[in-house]
């Protein structure tokens, strides 16, 4: 898919890993729909983009705010062909802590955002797409979901962030062995450490040990080139059904 044909959905596109997509298909002449849940920070960045962006205010997690605001971006933009989904929280917790047994709320929360809010948008994002007019290869749409590495090396605190994760993992190929007779593939990032808004709330000495951790390069993962790779995605319709770590090399410890 060319990028100037995008007509894309970005969940979590107010800043972070979203935004950056959407700073991508923007400068190659793509429309983008920023869905985030932070009004403020939304606005300002559809603003910033351009008249090729536009905000909507979306829980990702309510069926029928997503599938309103999908049939929205999908009229404002003329046409939807694409849906990232960046949306997420990292939902920190150990299973047993000080204070006694993670609440079931906290491990439900985060397997909501991250998991369910995913499979939400892209299935309200696929039953749009289906009715496409096909292109190369019969291609009507893609979706690409973010997973993380945690999914694969979970640390100490991260049992219900990992669960999440892997439940994208875990979605992946079926979703993209299904939706194949509709020509929409279906393809994951699991990045590794990146710069993000989070990040940049840490302490120097936290980062510069994160970044150490990383055999090559010995860096953080920037934001750009997390929208690369998902730009590569859409470039290369053999990439299907697949979760590709983008993470310099990193394995993550216990803790």
């Amino acid at each position: 898919m060319q990028l100037d044909r995008v007509r894309a959905v970005i969940t979590g596109g107010a800043s972070g890993l979203g935004h950056a997509v959407a700073q991508h298909f923007v400068a190659h002449g793509g429309k983008v729909a920023l869905f985030d849940v932070n009004g403020e920070k939304g606005q300002a960045a559809a603003q910033a983009l351009g008249e090729a962006a536009r905000f909507l205010r979306t829980d990702v997690t309510s069926e029928d705010g997503v599938t309103a605001n999908l049939a929205a971006a999908r009229e404002a933009m003329g046409g939807l062909n694409v849906v990232v989904n960046c949306a997420g929280i990292l939902g920190a917790g150990r299973v047993l802590g000080k204070d006694g047994p993670m609440p079931l709320g906290s491990f439900a929360g985060t397997v909501m955002v991250n998991l369910i809010g995913s499979f939400n948008v892209a299935k309200a994002g696929a039953a749009l797409m289906q009715h496409n007019e096909p292109g190369e290869d019969g291609e009507r749409g893609v979706i690409v979901n973010t997973a993380s590495v945690a999914a694969y090396e979970g640390q100490v605190g991260q049992a219900a962030y990992s669960a999440s994760k892997g439940g994208v993992v875990g979605m992946t190929l079926p979703m993209a062995r299904e939706l194949a007779r509709f020509g929409i593939r279906v393809a994951t990032i699991a990045p590794g450490i990146f710069w993000t808004p989070m990040v940049d709330g840490m302490s120097e000495a936290v980062q510069q040990s994160l970044a150490a951790s990383i055999p090559f390069p010995p860096r953080l993962g920037r934001p750009e080139e997390f929208a690369a790779t998902v730009a590569f995605i859409l470039g290369n319709r053999y990439i299907n059904g697949e979760t590709i770590r983008l993470d310099g090399a990193v394995r993550l410890a216990p803790k």
